[in-house]
């Protein structure tokens, strides 16, 4: 095996509670499981980061489900500012308030990334499964004014994809400083919503131009990052830069994963912080070095000269496509199991609005 490189980023996901229930979700589908109900203690976030410091990461994500749902969340960014990290708050902006959020900027949060599912309050409500747009706009707004560069996040599929050009505006009005425009990838509940969810070629393509039209405009000053869905793609992408490349996550009950849907292939030991330091889980946990690397890969993967340009793309999503995390993903158009996407594709003509909300009580019920 090559030389491990250190990890850059440490996603921290606080938990798994949220007060929304997307339907592209990429929390757990068992995310209710006693497992994660076991949520870290302040002591164990504290030398998480410690130990992330010491192991050379230079860039802290503090996300779940919903991070400001927990209490100790300003003590975790006063000793990540304190220990000269790079801090991000991943949130919805639902609980957002003035004082809560002052009191994270002056404590040292460095840059806030929110969240909106559409452009219109309608249609946003109706795919968060809860009203919260008008708290969304009040959050970014609230960040802006408190001078925090702001991220705003567009999960785009099928049912918004059309109103693209009125997001990116929505942006510009409220002075992003960057925007993610972030095809939904289908796994965890994204693949539960796959037909409702999967745009078609047709809306890409219109997509693309509206995109490109408003890199042109420049007004959002640290740019637009537009990520395709894999499955229109020729070849897939590096997840997470590659499995145990760049960036590790912690999630809620303490196990550290190379990417968030991870703990969806079976018979992979992952290390947890309550019983394993932070740089044993990096560079010795099995799972951890399951992927890692070159040298797992099959064919057609090892002998492709972009073995090391995209590591033979997303393990989980070759899981859930051919129940084998050893296979190239069927994303990749050299893949013998590619006529899998192919078949999804076909299917597009066949539309379908209900979601399976991320609460699964909820059912294929719409929101009211």
């Amino acid at each position: 095996m090559n030389e491990i490189a250190l990890p850059f980023s440490l996603v921290a996901e606080l938990t798994y509670r949220c007060p929304l229930r997307c339907p592209y979700c990429s929390n757990p589908i068992n995310w209710s499981d006693n497992s994660y109900q076991q949520e870290l203690q302040t002591e164990d976030w504290l030398r998480v980061i410690r130990q992330a410091r010491k192991l050379g990461i230079l860039q802290l994500g503090l996300t779940g489900g919903e991070p400001l749902l927990r209490k100790d969340l300003e003590i975790l960014v006063e000793t990540a500012a304190e220990l000269g990290l790079y801090t991000t708050l991943v949130t919805a902006g639902t609980l957002l308030t003035k004082e809560r959020a002052a009191n994270l900027k002056n404590l040292g949060l460095d840059h806030v990334q929110i969240s909106i599912q559409d452009s219109l309050a309608a249609q946003s409500d109706r795919i968060a499964g809860t009203r919260s747009f008008d708290q969304k706009i009040a959050a970014s707004q609230l960040v802006k004014e408190l001078g925090l560069p702001l991220t705003l996040n567009f999960v785009l599929h099928r049912q918004n994809l059309d109103r693209l050009e009125e997001m990116l505006s929505l942006a510009e009005m409220l002075q992003a400083d960057r925007v993610e425009l972030a095809n939904t990838q289908y796994y965890g509940w994204a693949l539960h919503n796959r037909d409702a969810l999967l745009p078609t070629r047709e809306q890409l393509a219109r997509a693309e131009q509206v995109v490109k039209a408003a890199q042109q405009r420049r007004k959002i000053p640290m740019g637009i990052l537009y990520v395709i869905p894999d499955y229109y793609a020729q070849y897939p992408k590096p997840c997470m830069g590659g499995w145990g490349n760049r960036t590790l996550i912690i999630t809620p009950n303490g196990d550290g994963l190379p990417c968030q849907a991870a703990m969806a292939i079976p018979d992979i030991e992952f290390g947890n912080i309550r019983d394993r330091a932070l740089d044993w889980i990096w560079f010795e946990s099995a799972g951890m070095n399951r992927f890692r690397g070159t040298n797992w890969m099959p064919e057609p993967c090892q002998s492709c000269d972009r073995k090391t340009l995209d590591w033979g793309g997303c393990r989980c999503q070759a899981f859930l496509l051919t129940q084998d995390a050893r296979a190239t993903d069927p994303v990749c158009h050299l893949s013998p199991q590619h006529s899998q996407i192919r078949s999804v594709l076909d299917r597009l003509s066949v539309h379908k609005e209900d979601f399976v909300y991320r609460d699964r009580s909820a059912g294929t019920k719409g929101f009211n």
